[in-house]
């Protein structure tokens, strides 16, 4: 009698699975016909609107021009966002000489500052596993 019946479950699951996979092939149907029918005119709307960031020739040697820009540019701001860092540890180190000074504002400034770290670093976390929650089992 239960092979029986997992025979029929293991059906109803099957009937299941191919009935997900058809609306899935309709949706998926609809998104590319909803594409075709507008995507060119975005397209087009998108680069109107953007010209002006546009560098002719639009060509692959003008990219690749425009990348080493890029990644020298970035190279080269460094020193200046090492010495911003450097202040902002003076900075710190600074209140943290005259913490008996600090006023309840700044302390909850820094406490929301440190809750709102921690929060990115749990996000972070759930989204390298995957955006699974460990230790739960729904």
């Amino acid at each position: 009698m239960s092979l029986i019946s997992d025979a029929h479950d293991g059906g109803l699951i099957w009937a299941s699975m191919a009935s997900k996979l058809r609306q899935l092939q309709s949706k998926a149907s609809q998104a590319t016909q909803l594409v075709s029918k507008y995507g060119s005119t975005y397209y087009k709307q998108l680069l109107e609107e953007n010209k002006q960031y546009i560098q002719h020739p639009p060509t692959v040697e003008k990219c690749n021009e425009l990348s080493k820009q890029l990644l020298y540019t970035r190279l080269a701001s460094i020193p200046g966002r090492t010495e911003s860092f450097w202040k902002e540890v003076d900075y710190v180190k600074h209140l943290w000489k005259n913490r008996k000074e600090v006023k309840v504002e700044d302390a909850g400034i820094a406490a929301l500052f440190g809750l709102e770290c921690f929060a990115w670093f749990c996000a972070g976390e759930i989204v390298g596993r995957g955006f699974t929650f460990t230790g739960y089992y729904v």
